[in-house]
């Protein structure tokens, strides 16, 4: 009884962690780390406790001998992972290394752990034909020692660069093709061929030759990593595949001689086929693409098929087979448990990989989110069957024996038909594919209603056809004819280094279109004249726009050169007809309706930590800087995407002394171009302020030459765009013989310019310099609600920057006085100046100018310090200074 128990106990940990997975994606939008999070917990929880499990049952059943401690071992190992797994994931939602650090050391001993006792366990085991592929579990486990450590490396290192996208595919390599694919190749050789109740030799003969050729490609890997050699990685890679190949080919030899016909070996088959597919399109990222860290961008779009295609169908797959073996209770609950397990099994296969291979189009995002979700959806209905099977098998073993009378037989249970299933699938991907056009109809160039354009005129049966160029952020040509009545078909190629689309007031919209490629965008008959332009955050902002005119037309639906400005916009339900539309579209509504003056932030909420740290001793400072697109709160109940260095806004900030040298790695992990310009070092701006795209990087290395706080930030067109979504940070090069003081803090001034609920910065309110927000450190009044700390008699410096993009600065503190000034670079009063009683009241600065202040308080209170600018300080750029007795 007890040990039946351990066997439910621990068949129930896998289970818990796809449930975990399942809760994790429904909340990821509120989860930090979220993308990490979700995909470790099915690997590192999930698809890990399954296979220390298997490879356990599996060891015990070819070597015919019970591992040192049997169940009590297991359960050891089973404990120690599971305590090491939630420990490195709960140091990565802190961002508390330490923890990450101790997991990932209990996860790593207790593989090799794994790997002593199965190796011992092979001492003295009875010789046999399937023996050696115990091997394949030894192998495994110490790849997944070697994955943690690299994983431990990345946390450290808790950025980009070329050296951290070489261990990131170090670490995939080593878990996805050492750990997991290492042990399901070997427990395919015996698995597979037991869910098709066929021989198993040839399949077994393939796995145990392929294991030194499996090994030799990972090391290759490994070894290309370690010297900076792309090539011998990939080579690795094909070599690896040319294994995997070889037991797969004895895997279709053995599903030719017995089909599948339950879910488990549908599921399993399934996952060997995307298993092939993600490792060949993991060695052609690595292969082809023209630096590291664009091939580790290539390699981490794979991870989603990993995941749900290779390792959550071959786990599902193979509880399925297992779980009423483990569960047993004779012959009557074994198949009545796996009748349970095998429901809608090709349904629920079609469903999944017909959704995976539909994701792999060009379609919408919000149709890859729809079949995203029907995926979640019908993988986690494996819980469901999970339990009625648990269920089913208490009950079965409740009930009383039937015998079969002599001369009887029972008849075999009938297969049920799958046609239905098959149409069912079908019908569902196809509802789904429905749902996502019609909730973003624009997707596949489809708009609804009338289009602007069209204005119901005659077909004249003619197209005209016009190729436009998509260059320097412009339209070329930017304005074209269109007889009334004709069909318009525009050609678009984009020549620029950066992706574009083109979006009409028609609701015609073409999609994005990468550097280099051509898109055609048929727009029907032209009835009237219409506007367009690209909609990426700050194009339009550029002068991106393009006027297709109605010719020959009557009066009010056509235009010529001279009225084209005046007939470009038309109103249309739900869009405006003004440029206040550039930064909203149909539909969405400005974050600016939630502001609310008088809110205060909720209990939880914590300020930035404005204290600034002294320079190091270190003459030179090395930094990564990775650019990410992060949904900030920037005031109470108000959200933003805001273009980031390393999550923040301001960006870190970075401190040294004149002559220091720094070696800033820029990572660009956003959705668009980006570049970085550090006003703290005289450079030739031409390569190193260079734009790159998503997936590129670039290294800056500059010397301090002058003393000063100095802006940095992104100088991508438009610049005050990127720079009002939060691009910038703070450069402090302490002037020589800086005093010392008991408290120093850094406020950094910039403003927002509030778009769409959740989205970005709103480019026409930019463009005209009216800011919805003014704030300190990227947060409007948390300083207020969360003050910073002073002691009466205390020396208190206090840096301000200005970053803009477009309002100076005039910080005051209320009720304090200035004894000593430093801006731009040299000191405008120290001590009282040159009559030894003068002060001062005010830092003014301009846009990317900074300074500090210094004062001394004679009285416990409360002392705001603002912008003197009113409206300014009253959009929330005000906070407080609580002085203690």
């Amino acid at each position: 009884m007890k040990i039946r128990r351990r066997n439910i106990i621990s068949g129930i940990l896998v289970p818990a962690w796809l449930a975990a997975t399942v809760v994790a994606i429904f909340l990821h939008r509120i989860t930090p780390a979220a993308g990490w999070l979700m995909v470790h917990i099915l690997l590192l929880g999930a698809v890990s406790t399954a296979i220390l499990i298997w490879s356990q049952h599996f060891a015990d059943t070819l070597l015919r001998r019970k591992a040192f401690g049997n169940k009590l071992s297991l359960g050891l190992r089973l404990t120690v992972h599971t305590v090491g797994a939630l420990t490195v994931m709960t140091g990565m939602v802190l961002d508390t290394f330490p923890l990450v650090l101790v997991g990932g050391i209990a996860v790593g001993l207790n593989a090799l752990a794994h790997a002593v006792v199965i190796v011992s366990q092979s001492h003295g085991a009875m010789p046999g034909r399937f023996a050696p592929l115990v091997r394949y579990y030894v192998a495994s486990a110490v790849a997944l020692a070697a994955g943690v450590v690299l994983g431990i490396l990345m946390a450290r290192l808790d950025g980009g660069g070329e050296a951290y996208e070489r261990l990131f595919i170090g670490h995939l390599a080593l878990n996805l093709l050492g750990w997991v694919g290492l042990t399901v190749i070997g427990t395919s050789a015996l698995l597979w061929p037991t869910v098709l109740h066929t021989r198993i030799e040839g399949a077994t003969v393939a796995a145990g030759h392929t294991l030194s050729v499996l090994l030799g490609g990972l090391v290759l890997v490994m070894v290309g990593c370690a010297a900076d050699l792309r090539l011998i990685a990939s080579l690795g890679i094909l070599i690896y595949l040319a294994g995997l190949g070889r037991v797969l080919w004895e895997a279709v030899g053995q599903l030719r001689h017995a089909p599948a016909l339950t879910f488990a070996a549908w599921s399993l088959g399934a996952s060997q086929v995307w298993f092939a597919l993600c490792t060949l399109g993991f060695g052609l990222q690595v292969a082809l693409a023209p630096s590291w860290t664009i091939a580790a961008s290539g390699v981490e779009t794979l991870v989603p098929y990993f995941t749900a295609g290779f390792a959550a169908q071959v786990v599902l797959g193979a509880l399925s087979h297992l779980i009423p073996v483990v569960l047993g209770g004779g012959p009557a609950a074994i198949k009545a448990t796996a009748a349970e397990l095998d429901r809608g099994g090709l349904f629920r296969v079609l469903v999944v990989n017909g959704a995976l291979v539909l994701s792999l189009l060009p379609v919408s995002s919000i149709l890859k989110v729809i079949l995203s979700m029907l995926i979640v959806v019908t993988l986690t209905s494996f819980l469901v069957y999970f339990t009625r099977a648990l269920f089913t098998n208490r009950r079965v073993r409740a009930l009383p024996l039937v015998r079969i009378a002599p001369g009887e037989r029972a008849l075999p249970a009938a297969r049920p038909r799958q046609t239905g299933r098959m149409l069912a699938a079908a019908g569902v991907l196809l509802l789904t594919m429905t749902v996502g056009i019609v909730a973003d109809p624009t997707s596949l160039g489809l708009a609804t209603g009338t289009p602007a354009g069209t204005s119901g005129a005659a077909s004249t049966g003619h197209t005209t056809t016009v190729a436009v160029d998509m260059v320097d952020t412009r339209f070329v040509p930017d304005r074209i004819e269109v007889p009334v009545g004709d069909e318009l078909v525009i050609t678009l190629t984009n020549s620029d280094d950066m992706a574009h689309n083109l979006v009409l007031e028609s609701g015609v919209v073409s999609g994005s279109i990468a550097a280099g490629a051509s898109e055609s965008v048929a727009l029907g008959v032209i009835g009237a004249s219409i506007e367009g332009w690209c909609s990426i955050a700050g194009h339009r902002l550029l002068g991106m726009e393009i006027s297709i005119v109605a010719v020959g037309g009557a009066s009010g639906d056509s235009a010529t050169a001279g009225d084209s400005d005046s007939t470009a916009m038309h109103d249309r339900e739900g869009m405006s007809t003004d440029d206040s539309d550039r930064g909203l579209v149909a539909g969405e509504t400005s974050a600016a309706e939630d502001l609310d003056p008088m809110a205060e932030p909720g209990t939880d909420f914590e300020a930035r930590d404005a204290t600034l740290p002294p320079a190091t001793s270190a003459t030179v400072h090395e930094r990564t800087l990775v650019v990410r697109d992060v949904q900030t709160e920037v005031a109470p109940g108000v959200t933003q995407t805001l273009w980031t260095f390393d999550g923040a806004v301001p960006g870190p900030t970075l401190r040294g002394k004149v002559g220091d040298v720094f070696e800033i790695t820029l990572v660009n992990k956003g959705t668009m171009g980006h570049s970085i310009d550090f006003h703290a070092g005289s450079i030739a701006p031409d390569d190193v302020m260079r734009t790159i795209q998503p997936g590129e990087s670039l290294v800056y290395t500059f010397t301090a030459t002058r003393s000063g706080i100095w802006l940095y930030h992104c100088s991508t067109m438009p610049m005050s765009m990127h720079i009002a979504n939060g691009m910038f940070g703070a450069v402090i090069i302490d002037p020589p013989g800086l005093a010392e003081v008991d408290r120093e803090y850094l406020v950094v001034q910039s403003e927002l310019y509030l778009g769409a609920r959740g989205g970005e910065a709103d480019a026409a309110k930019v463009e005209s310099q009216t800011p919805d927000l003014v704030v300190f450190n990227g947060y409007a009044n948390q300083y207020a609600a969360r003050p910073l700390q002073a002691k009466v008699g205390e020396r208190v410096r206090i840096w301000v920057l200005d970053a803009g993009p477009n309002v100076g600065s005039a910080f005051h503190v209320v009720g304090g006085q200035f004894h000593t000034v430093f801006k731009e670079g040299d000191y405008s009063l120290t001590e009282g100046g040159s009559t030894g009683t003068g002060g001062a009241q005010v830092l003014d600065l301009a846009v990317a100018q900074g300074g500090f202040v210094e004062l001394d308080f004679t009285e416990a209170g409360h002392y705001p310090f603002v912008s003197h600018i009113m409206s300014d300080a009253e959009k929330g750029a005000r906070g407080v200074l609580e002085v203690l007795p």
